[in-house]
């Protein structure tokens, strides 16, 4: 099989993957309305079960929905059945995985489920399936054709399965209002979250680091300096009082501006003003806010009187390269 073949057998098998979740959409109605409301309205929490590939995407899903505020738990159907149903309250709710819902540990739970008295949504392919009857709720999510060449293994259809919980999940944190601190609150462990959480105090860059010219200096004294302190940026100015910044983009665009006629230009002709700042008592979670929101990757650190304490770049807070956290 040639490189060719391979790309084309490869690109098949996304598209088959796409056809599936478009399919969901379409299938997308009342009963996903209905699903978010009563979820929404729980005191408990949701058990998410299934076995074999729906298994996965069902610990996949709750693991989704506990990061986004949604109290969520994955249960294997046979450990269910050999007493881990006791982790189940009167106020929670189940929703079941099954593409064909036929599956026999899934329909085998239903019975004892059905005891405790709790909602049972069911996401699965088989809209006339034994689970589908049993079902409170049934979120359809049928594919055509899985992607695998057998037709068999489940792989368009656990896609689709994945896809439908994500929208779950979403949609719940848009309902119970969970937002970047709820966010942080309950991600403190993760590096990117470790990172975020930080204090700019904690993550800026200091001293001799800093890369700052005189607005006098001429342009090769700026170049030098950005190139020995390697951000990609120095500031003008002094340490009591920051004019301008002078960034790659700023050389480029002087560049383009004045060709070879260079000759005499200081770092304060060719600066940009008034550079974005941010307090060293905010979160790194702030700074990268605050870069997003103007298109730009280094921030000022300035104190009330702003002075200049420290800059921060893009490159700290997403813990790249030699940059990274510090001890305060």
């Amino acid at each position: 099989m040639n490189a060719s073949e391979i790309i084309r057998l490869g690109r098949e098998a996304v598209r088959t993957e796409i056809e599936g979740l478009e399919g969901v959409i379409e299938q997308m109605g009342e009963a996903f309305a209905q699903a978010v409301e009563l979820i929404a309205g729980l005191k408990g929490k949701v058990i998410l079960t299934g076995v074999g590939k729906s298994g996965i995407i069902a610990r996949k899903i709750a693991s989704t929905m506990v990061s986004i505020g949604t109290p969520a738990m994955f249960m294997h159907p046979v450990d269910g059945l050999h007493g881990d149903l006791g982790t189940i309250m009167p106020q929670d709710a189940a929703v079941m995985l099954s593409n064909s819902g036929t599956t026999h540990e899934i329909l085998n739970l239903l019975p004892p489920l059905k005891s405790l008295h709790i909602p049972i949504i069911a996401i699965t392919g088989g809209k006339d399936s034994p689970l589908a009857h049993q079902a409170d709720i049934v979120l359809s999510c049928s594919v055509t054709r899985e992607a695998c060449n057998l037709g068999l293994a489940p792989t368009a259809s656990t896609t689709a399965q994945l896809a439908l919980g994500d929208a779950l999940a979403v949609v719940l944190s848009h309902i119970k209002g969970f937002d970047r601190d709820s966010f942080k609150l309950i991600h403190p462990a993760g590096e990117l979250g470790k990172q975020l959480m930080s204090r700019i105090s904690q993550v800026m860059i200091t001293g001799d680091r800093i890369p700052l010219v005189d607005p006098s200096r001429p342009l090769s004294e700026v170049i030098v300096e950005m190139t020995d302190k390697s951000l990609g940026f120095t500031l003008v100015g002094s340490v009591s009082k920051i004019e301008g910044i002078v960034t790659d983009g700023d050389l480029r665009r002087v560049l383009l501006k004045w060709g070879d006629k260079l000759q005499g230009l200081t770092a304060r002709d060719i600066m940009s003003p008034n550079p974005k700042r941010i307090s060293s008592g905010k979160l790194a979670l702030d700074a990268l806010d605050t870069m997003e929101k103007y298109q730009i990757t280094s921030l000022v650190v300035s104190d009330e009187s702003d002075e200049l304490l420290g800059v921060i770049h893009l490159h700290d807070l997403l813990g790249r390269g030699r940059l990274g956290l510090r001890e305060a």
